[in-house]
């Protein structure tokens, strides 16, 4: 394939968050890489990214799978070349459970998803990163509001979260040397299928259920873009996204 244009990993693009910055990405010019679990989702971005007449792959994997993940960047490079942003999105919230009641297995599948997956794809990301030319690139690591305040019953997302803030430190810490770029975007409420409970009301802090208001996927796509459009020796460390009436800032 030709790799004129600069080249990102897009995880979780079957859906969601995911497929609405790949589409993004594309039309900003980058060749996309679209990774995921299931491939009929992803081909259906794919779809949607190529109205951007832009290059793009679909390569079905499991971020939880370190033998995928690192089957997911060997095609990239041998298909591009190069890799010149990652953006770690692949998660999933597990839904709300008291956490005396929380399962071995539950908590496990959350963090293996949001942290691990995030590590073992930042960590193949650096062994093509460190030593291409250009050397270097960017990586942008989807955090969540919950990585500062968390929702009631959200232990396994709200500590994984909180842990991606503290991979985003040490991973920007750590890529200096190789002029890796990182960063990580914090979204509240953006209008996609996770958020779709909260038109309908979820649980607050003080016991009530309220409906709370959400915002358009599309500005997280292009609060994402803008980072990744930086040069490398400039970086949005730690950026939020919210819909602007949501009960985050204050007593709720």
């Amino acid at each position: 394939m030709d790799s004129s244009s600069k080249i990102a990993i897009v995880t979780g693009a079957g859906s969601g968050i995911g497929r609405y910055v790949a589409v993004a990405l594309a039309q900003n010019g980058f060749s996309v890489v679209l990774a995921g679990r299931r491939k009929e989702p992803l081909e259906a971005t794919a779809l949607e990214v190529g109205q951007a007449n832009s290059q793009t792959l679909v390569i079905p994997s499991d971020v939880k799978d370190p033998s995928s993940v690192r089957e997911l960047f060997a095609k990239t490079k041998d298909a591009f070349g190069r890799l010149d942003l990652l953006f770690n999105n692949a998660g999933i919230s597990g839904g709300a459970m008291p956490l005396e009641d929380l399962t071995y297995e539950h908590w496990k599948s959350v963090v293996d998803t949001n942290l691990t997956g995030t590590f073992l794809c930042t960590q193949e990301a650096f062994k093509i990163m460190k030593i291409q030319q250009p050397r270097g690139g960017r990586i942008i690591n989807n955090g969540s509001i919950s990585a500062h305040s968390p929702r009631p019953d959200s232990a396994p997302y709200t500590a994984s979260k909180h842990a991606i803030t503290g991979l985003s430190k040490v991973t920007a810490l750590d890529g200096r040397k190789y002029d890796i770029a990182c960063g990580q975007i914090d979204i509240g409420n953006a209008s996609t299928e996770m958020a779709e409970r909260m038109k309908k009301g979820v649980p607050q802090a003080n016991g009530t259920i309220a409906v709370e208001p959400t915002m358009d996927p599309t500005d997280v796509a292009r609060a994402v873009v803008y980072m990744a459009s930086l040069p490398l020796d400039a970086n949005v460390q730690f950026m939020t996204v919210m819909a602007t009436k949501m009960p985050f800032i204050g007593r709720g």
